[in-house]
């Protein structure tokens, strides 16, 4: 037997006693320590669909880059699951429940930062689904900012364009609203001529929209270019054909254009003109704006609740019989090293003292 485990079998009663008492004592200072409720919500983040309208968009041609049409989230869980940690989800959760002064801080950040150390949100890796659990000594409080962190993310979600159908919808929105006063101005202009738009339409009708159809295929053509240019070189292929057509295009405008020779129609012609073709694109994005909407109610602007957070009936914090497990090893630890301490000082204390 070494020499440090002579004095440790001597000491055997107290090593067996010591982490008894340690156990014992680990115990019943778990119930003067505050308890910690767990509540966990669970939810199904929209998915990323098909577009229906994207048939639709191939009258646009170049506009469906701008769009956003091609664009897609790689991972919607994750990006849901960012947003609920995002600072202003914070905030408005600390404004509700008064965060400040249940976690007696007197800056918000502080309050943020252990908000932050009691909320977990986590992603599935098989299901992909968002879990939010919320930490707090009250259970109910708890449960309530677990569901509350799912309020204002369906909040944030309403204010941002995320899917591929809201972004669609807010690029066609901007549009129209830019169409509109274009259309309004072409009108009045119009109407500055002596003829209402009502009757304008019987006259010179075939010839204007004729016209407009031409024009507005040299603006598709111009956006599509423009677009080609952004990730392809001058010299690529595809943007030397686009770029062909376009010229030919306003070759045929410009052929158009030339056969106005009474100085007395022309104007009338022109404001004419812009009229219908203010009128051709507001109609165009009006019915783009409709299919994005149509698209952004189906595809997910719902964020399905799997799992409401309830009021925990049991603590998570702290766990007792862990606690009285550690409590029993600490103690055992100590008394043994101070039994093999004191086994080595002794003999040594008495040579220094002789």
């Amino acid at each position: 037997m070494s020499d440090w485990t002579k004095p440790l079998a001597r000491a055997w009663k107290l090593l067996i006693v010591a982490p008894v008492v340690g156990a014992l004592a680990a115990y019943g200072v778990s119930f003067l320590l505050t308890p910690v409720f767990t509540s966990r919500t669970s939810i199904m983040p929209p998915q990323q669909q098909q577009s229906a309208a994207a048939s639709a968009l191939a009258s646009l041609g170049g506009l469906i880059s701008l769009a956003g049409a091609s664009a897609s989230v790689h991972s919607p869980a994750d990006q849901y699951a960012s947003l609920i940690q995002s600072q202003t989800v914070e905030d408005r959760i600390i404004e509700k429940f008064k965060l400040q002064e249940i976690y007696e801080e007197k800056l918000r950040v502080d309050a943020r930062s252990k908000l932050q150390k009691r909320t977990r949100v986590g992603v599935g890796k098989r299901d992909g689904l968002i879990t939010v659990e919320v930490d707090d000594v009250d259970p109910t409080r708890a449960a309530a900012m677990a569901n509350e962190y799912i309020v204002e993310l369906r909040r944030l979600t309403s204010t941002l364009a995320i899917s591929e159908a809201q972004q669609r919808r807010a690029f066609f929105e901007n549009l129209l609203e830019r169409t509109r006063g274009k259309l309004t101005a072409a009108q009045l202009a119009l109407e500055k001529t002596g003829v209402s738009p009502g009757a304008a339409r019987s006259e010179p009708k075939i010839a204007a929209e004729t016209y407009v159809r031409l024009k507005a295929q040299v603006t598709a053509s111009e956006v599509r270019l423009q677009t080609m240019r952004t990730g392809l070189a001058d010299s690529a292929p595809e943007v030397r054909q686009q770029a062909a057509e376009l010229a030919a295009l306003r070759l045929q405008l410009a052929a158009l254009e030339r056969t106005q020779t009474s100085p007395s129609d022309q104007d009338y012609i022109g404001r004419f003109r812009e009229f219908k073709y203010q009128e051709a694109l507001f109609d165009l994005f009006a019915r783009q704006y409709e299919a994005a909407r149509v698209d952004e109610s189906r595809e997910g602007a719902l964020i399905q609740v799997v799992d409401t957070a309830e009021a925990a009936e049991k603590r998570t914090w702290p766990r007792r019989s862990v606690l009285a497990a550690a409590g029993a090893v600490a103690a055992l630890i100590l008394v043994g090293v101070t039994v093999v301490a004191l086994s080595w000082w002794r003999p040594r204390r008495s040579v220094f003292g002789s």
